[in-house]
């Protein structure tokens, strides 16, 4: 058995492995997931368009659009845009979805840790 399962069936801590396999520990697991793996893909996509386009069509890459301004150039400052917009969506989701969540399971967790002394 492992340690968490020993201290556990002593009532001298907590059992992590039953805590992760809780259904609200799933279900934070789960919106995390939902919100980042798909986000985490678009922005791959997005990334290997812009190497594969510098690699493969500079002539479109070198386009201008607007004086010294090419089409490579607003892709290259739209890849950092596309960061700060993911980071602060995710932020943001973190706060209204995922924050609330496990601060429910946290504040579980220390009730039994305080009852187990």
């Amino acid at each position: 058995m492992t340690e968490s399962h020993d201290r556990a069936a002593d009532g001298a801590g907590i059992d992590y492995i039953e805590v992760e396999e809780s259904p609200p520990f799933q279900r934070l697991k789960r919106a995390q997931r939902a919100f980042v793996f798909p986000l985490a893909i678009a922005f791959l996509l997005w990334y290997f368009a812009y190497v594969l386009l510098s690699s493969f069509a500079a002539d479109f890459m070198a386009t201008r659009v607007s004086g010294d301004i090419t089409v490579g150039l607003l892709l290259g400052l739209g890849q950092f845009v596309s960061t700060f917009v993911i980071t602060m969506a995710y932020v943001a989701y973190a706060n209204r979805r995922l924050d609330p969540q496990s601060r429910a399971i946290r504040e579980d967790l220390e009730q039994r840790e305080a009852g187990a002394r």
